[in-house]
């Protein structure tokens, strides 16, 4: 794969499924290079193989489709060029879509209530004057914010607390209205001074559950609560007595007293309402008039991993992602108890879920597809799409090798190894998760394609701290960050170069977030590696306390309060000891680990003399090598290929050997600023 083979990658969101089982439709998104843009349209497929999948629309960019109960309608959410998604309904028997929502921040995923007449949803409400509800006031101009809370913003969002979601609710038009007719307006059901979200209807359709933290001390910890309230804002009312995060409420539509709501959550994060490192997400149950939440599943062993926007619920059966050893299994959890059943196992990672008719069709990816539909009916699984076919026949896709290593102390370490064709021995790059609580697995990611098909032999794991291994895993490393863990990595490093194929004296290293966390902390350690890039990474759990979107409670939970062991997990504190080419990059908008977090470690290593680079993106947050606008998608991987080409030159990266950009190259001297000119567009400061 290539940086410009993004443009082939077809990524399926969560599909949904027609009540009487026979149809799917799914929305298919993709990077527009040329325009800059992600497009996205929902695609149709008979459940049965039939017919090859075909486009259903044809819009700018689609998403979030839901069938109606009654199957008669097909919600979803459609955006123009620059504007925000709305909620749209398209009656399946033929006609045309009729926009129903004109939300100025945009409408949230839909959700049809049991008698296919109202749709639910949430949306954030800006205060008047922000954010341009006022047409002659530009964001310079608005009035100041006084901030008086610890959650006030978010990464992705920016500020949060003067545009809160709350849940709405709008009728469907009548079938016979003329579209001229003007539509009855959605109807706020909730409000308040509280985050509003995963939005439910009991099966008779007269109360909605959503989740909320609307407790005292909200700001003070990370517990979030079912609610339910009727759709015309009366008899609001706390379900869950508990420490627990909660999300994804879902009621049996097989129950018609609603009486037992089943959820995903937490279910404990200890007396504080803290304690969230390495704590598994897993489904959990409690009664609709009140009380804690039971686990239907092990906490210690299912951590949830799907991207299903609810829970799943059908057929006296939950269905639920988990994650697992790299994967991420579907499973069928009885309603009324008993074993689990797997569906989807094996090296594969289910990323949505959908129910209809007596068929699941689930959303799954492999190391060779972003994801593909497949149906799944008693005692048989049918691959219903192709979307990786483009990607796919270009030959440019490298299978992953399964790899288990063993850490200094005899524990088991996980991972993979991927290697380009031909006998190497290939230079190496080690890679390393974000999180830490994630996990590497099975699934095409397209950062591992394009450094192979460059001619580097790539090294991932998951070490103590990553999910998908059990509780006990990932909670080892709380207040000992960058100890077990960087064992882990090193060992399966060490284990993987034993392969005559790899080159033990060429090895870079390289990751974000938590995986430039331990990029730049082993930097600090070894001169083993040739160079590293240390990407939006955790470097400082000091400042990072006052300045992070999680700063208030992260770096305590992770790495502790005394000041003594903070320095001895902190990569900051020991960057002085770095002599190692390192490239920082960062996303000037990043709100999860700030932009401060890579300027210091660059203007540490620069005012030594230490060979570096800070590469910035405009108008980017914590999220841009995944969901980053294309061209600075794009413009990352070449930047990260001219680094390594630069310092680990291969017969198929060599074009930045011969243009590099200003700093010194093993054993010389620096040459004079402005020297040497970028292979790819960058603005040289």
């Amino acid at each position: 794969m290539r940086p410009t083979d993004l443009s082939l990658l077809r990524v399926p969101g969560v599909p949904t499924v027609s009540p009487d089982g026979q149809t799917a439709v799914v929305a298919v998104s993709r990077l527009d290079l040329e325009a800059d843009e992600y497009r996205s349209q929902l695609w149709t497929v008979p459940t049965d193989g039939s017919a090859p999948a075909r486009p259903l629309t044809h819009g700018h960019r689609e998403s979030a489709p839901v069938f109606s109960p009654d199957g008669r309608w097909l919600a979803y959410l459609a955006a123009e060029p620059k504007g925000s998604p709305q909620l749209h309904v398209l009656p399946v028997g033929g006609g045309t879509a009729r926009k129903l929502t004109d939300h100025h921040l945009g409408a949230g995923v839909p959700v049809w209530s049991p008698d296919s007449r109202r749709i639910a949803y949430t949306a954030r409400v800006p205060e008047e004057g922000r954010y341009g509800t006022a047409d002659d006031v530009p964001p310079a101009a608005e009035a100041p914010r006084l901030i008086t809370t610890l959650k006030y913003r978010a990464d992705g969002v920016g500020f949060t607390n003067d545009r809160r979601p709350h849940v709405f609710v709008v009728d469907l038009p009548a079938e016979a209205e003329d579209d001229a007719v003007e539509l009855v307006p959605p109807f706020q059901v909730t409000d308040g001074d509280a985050d509003d979200a995963d939005v439910a209807w009991s099966p008779d359709g007269t109360e909605l559950a959503f989740v909320s933290a609307r407790h005292e001390g909200a700001d003070l910890d990370r517990v979030t609560d079912v609610y339910v309230v009727r759709p015309d804002g009366t008899g609001l009312r706390k379900v869950t007595d508990s420490r627990s995060s909660c999300a994804h409420p879902a009621y049996d539509p097989d129950d018609p007293a609603g009486s037992t709501i089943y959820l995903t959550a937490v279910p404990d994060l200890g007396p504080l309402g803290r304690d969230f490192v390495g704590r598994n997400t897993t489904m959990v149950k409690v009664s609709t008039a009140g009380g804690p939440v039971v686990p239907m599943l092990d906490p210690e062993d299912h951590d949830r991993g799907d991207e299903t926007p609810a829970t799943v619920v059908a057929g006296g059966a939950a269905f639920v992602g988990v994650q697992r050893r790299g994967a991420v299994e579907l499973l069928r959890v009885p309603l009324s108890g008993g074993a689990a059943e797997p569906l989807v196992d094996g090296p594969y990672t289910v990323r949505g879920i959908a129910v209809g008719g007596g068929v699941v069709v689930a959303t799954v990816a492999h190391d060779r597809s972003a994801g593909e539909l497949i149906a799944i009916t008693p005692g048989r699984r049918r691959l219903i799409t192709g979307f990786g076919a483009p990607l796919q026949a270009t030959g440019r896709l490298h299978r992953m090798r399964e790899v288990t290593a063993t850490a200094p102390d005899g524990y088991p370490v996980h991972g993979w190894v991927t290697t380009p064709s031909g006998p190497g021995p290939h230079p190496v790059l080690l890679t390393v998760h974000g999180g830490p609580f994630a996990q590497y697995g099975w699934t095409l990611f397209d950062e591992t394609q394009a450094y192979v098909e460059a001619g580097y032999a790539v090294v991932k794991c998951n070490p103590r701290g990553s999910s998908g291994y059990g509780q006990a895993h990932g909670r080892v490393i709380k207040e000992h960050m960058g100890e077990l863990d960087a064992d882990d990595v090193l060992a399966f490093l060490d284990h993987a170069l034993e392969d005559p194929a790899l080159d033990g004296s060429r090895v870079g290293i390289m990751g974000g977030s938590y995986g430039g966390y331990m990029t730049t902390l082993l930097l600090s350690r070894t001169d083993r590696f040739v160079a590293g890039i240390s990407e939006r990474a955790f470097n400082d759990p000091v400042s990072f306390v006052g300045s992070s979107d999680i700063g208030f409670f992260f770096p305590d939970e992770y790495v502790g309060t005394d000041p003594e062991r903070v320095a001895a997990q902190s990569p900051m504190a020991s960057a002085h000891r770095i002599t190692t080419p390192t490239m920082v990059i960062h996303s000037e908008e990043d709100w999860r680990c700030p932009l401060e977090q890579g300027t210091r470690l660059y203007v540490e290593l620069k005012r030594r003399g230490v060979p570096t680079e800070l590469l910035l993106f405009p108008g980017e947050g914590h999220e841009l090598s995944r969901s980053g606008t294309p061209k600075h998608r794009r413009a990352r991987l070449e930047h990260v290929l001219r680094w390594w080409g630069r310092w680990l030159p291969t017969s198929q990266n060599t074009s930045a050997v011969a243009e590099l950009p200003a700093g010194p190259s093993a054993g010389e001297a620096a040459p004079a600023a402005g020297n040497g000119r970028l292979t790819v567009p960058a603005t040289r400061l």
